[in-house]
């Protein structure tokens, strides 16, 4: 995914990892399962929505942008810097913000299960505007993800808000969340992630700028900002390209479906969320075809970060 020299390729391909390189996909998927843990915090805190977006995207594309200076990546510059920010408002404006009015409206296991409705817009995306065949695994797929959308609709469930919203905030999600494919197919072979990032999630952060209205914050709200910022985008994206580097795709996407799991766990634990068996049924339907989609396509259906 990354533009590296061929021989530095080789020695990051060989070089023996300190952890085994499933561990590196779990602890990606935990770290991501956290996203709506700490944006319901801290709106609990007082943070609106969008003010949590902002800060996540702001806080992240800083990190990226130290982490691009100390590697001396080169950033996208003419055309492609268009296109990224081009990206960077929709990919990263849209998707971040979506995403926290979707844990607002819906609840944090909600949001997460939803956002796993990108594979199902890539395929879609793909047919659309880049002529890939729509074949029988992707029709699978997409009516399988909208079965599931219908059973979570139906379900419903204990402290979790199905509603008009909710789902409409939640597919916006997913569909922002899918366009990493599009964007990344071409680009990801140009520039190190790490510069692509640091210019997309600053762009992001400054489309979200006029829609936010800042508050006093507590030190427990900055604390989940950081988190956000830190653990659910910087060490989440580091820990699965390190995984990636010595692990299939297809294993690694498998892995990193834990993520809906670990958020309707932590949701159920910490902020008393459930949802109805008819509901879970819907979620099941919804991640079994992202994992579907994920072992036909697995480097292009699962986007490198969240």
């Amino acid at each position: 995914m990354s533009q590296t020299p061929r021989n530095q390729t080789t020695r990051d391909q060989t070089a023996r990892p300190l952890l085994p390189a499933p561990i590196y996909i779990l602890i990606a998927a935990v770290l991501w399962g956290l996203l709506g843990i700490l944006g319901k915090n801290a709106q609990t805190a007082g943070v609106t929505p969008l003010e949590v977006a902002f800060w996540r995207a702001a806080l992240a594309g800083l990190l990226f942008g130290l982490h691009a200076g100390v590697t001396r990546a080169p950033l996208p510059r003419g055309k492609d810097l268009w296109v990224t920010a081009g990206f960077g408002l929709l990919g990263v404006s849209v998707f971040y913000g979506a995403y926290q009015l979707a844990v607002r409206s819906g609840g944090a296991s909600l949001a997460s299960v939803l956002l796993y409705t990108a594979p199902a817009f890539v395929a879609l995306l793909g047919w659309a505007f880049l002529r890939e065949k729509l074949g029988r695994r992707e029709i699978m797929a997409v009516v399988g993800t909208l079965g599931g959308i219908a059973l979570i609709s139906l379900g419903g469930g204990q402290g979790v808000t199905v509603s008009a919203p909710a789902l409409a905030y939640g597919l916006t999600a997913g569909f922002t969340y899918s366009l990493y494919y599009l964007y990344g197919k071409t680009f990801f072979g140009r520039y190190t992630p790490a510069a692509l990032y640091a210019v997309a999630l600053s762009i992001g952060a400054v489309g979200l700028l006029p829609f936010v209205h800042f508050t006093a914050k507590t030190s427990a709200a900055w604390l989940s900002l950081a988190g956000l910022a830190l653990l659910c985008t910087y060490f989440a994206y580091l820990a699965y390209s390190a995984g990636l580097k010595h692990l299939p795709a297809t294993r690694a996407s498998v892995i990193a479906s834990l993520e809906p799991v670990v958020a309707a766990s932590l949701a159920a634990l910490l902020f008393g969320e459930r949802l109805a068996a008819l509901a879970l049924v819907g979620a099941a339907l919804v991640i079994g075809a992202a994992l579907l989609l994920s072992t036909e396509k697995p480097s292009e259906t699962h986007p490198p970060i969240e």
